[in-house]
């Protein structure tokens, strides 16, 4: 079964980029430019997970995060924080989950998709022991 990731990404150069790296992939994709727009896509379908840009307009990345994981619907969803800022700078982010993974901008086709697969199995894994 395709896993379905929200791509939450402001820049249209990234979008399209994330494009090329999702090309050859069975990932089903969803893509917002904002917050507001990630919420609504949210609502419509509840991805597997979600790709965080940190810098966007109106609502930032940190705090739309903050908002997802005090959710209790979308708590459990996994992150992947991708940003052009060190993971230092957002240290309190994985204060609140220590699972969070944080991509450097720019990254390579080939660790995107590591940290995608890897963090997909890493929720498996805890989906089958916690239920």
């Amino acid at each position: 079964m395709s896993k379905t990731i929200l791509i939450v990404e402001d820049e249209k150069a990234f979008q399209d980029l994330y494009t090329v790296m999702f090309e050859e992939t069975d990932y089903n994709i969803i893509r917002a430019y904002d917050a507001d727009q990630a919420m609504t896509k949210l609502e419509e379908q509840k991805p597997d997970l979600i790709i965080l840009d940190i810098l966007l307009d109106l609502v930032t990345g940190d705090t739309f995060f903050l908002h997802l994981k005090r959710t209790s619907e979308y708590a459990r969803i996994p992150v992947i924080i991708a940003s052009s800022f060190s993971s230092k700078t957002y240290k309190h982010l994985q204060e609140i989950d220590p699972t969070l993974v944080f991509l450097e901008k720019p990254f390579t086709k080939g660790k995107l998709l590591e940290s995608v697969r890897a963090k997909l199995d890493e929720e498996m894994s805890r989906e089958k022991k916690w239920g």
